[in-house]
């Protein structure tokens, strides 16, 4: 059975997220990619098979290696989604910020 991964799922896990990172600058080989983690080639074989699958990372053949790079217009989804999140907590410890300095400025004048 195959089951559509889902992206946040997949950036969940903090290898995948960390896999993510060292393909950003640069694509990489599977191997080259295994080579940064204490974990068995297969484990993150399986790692690169789920952010594939997610469209996170894109496969392009070179020669017999397949390297990986980071799709920058899927990030970019997730990034546009988490956006509105972030300008509201944003607002909301600006919000804070104002209330504890006018606090603050009460305690030192009374």
């Amino acid at each position: 059975m195959n089951l559509r991964r889902d992206v946040f799922q997949a950036i969940a896990d903090p290898t995948r997220r960390a896999i993510l990172l060292l393909v950003a600058s640069q694509s990489l080989t599977a191997g080259a990619i295994a080579a940064n983690f204490d974990t068995a080639r297969p484990t993150v074989s399986k790692h690169l098979a789920i952010l594939t699958e997610c469209e996170l990372l894109k496969q392009e053949q070179q020669g017999r290696e397949v390297h990986y790079h980071l799709n920058a217009n899927k990030m970019k989804d997730i990034a546009d989604f988490i956006e509105p999140f972030r300008q509201m907590w944003d607002e909301r410890f600006n919000k804070l910020e104002a209330v504890m300095k006018n606090y603050q400025n009460k305690q030192h004048g009374a």
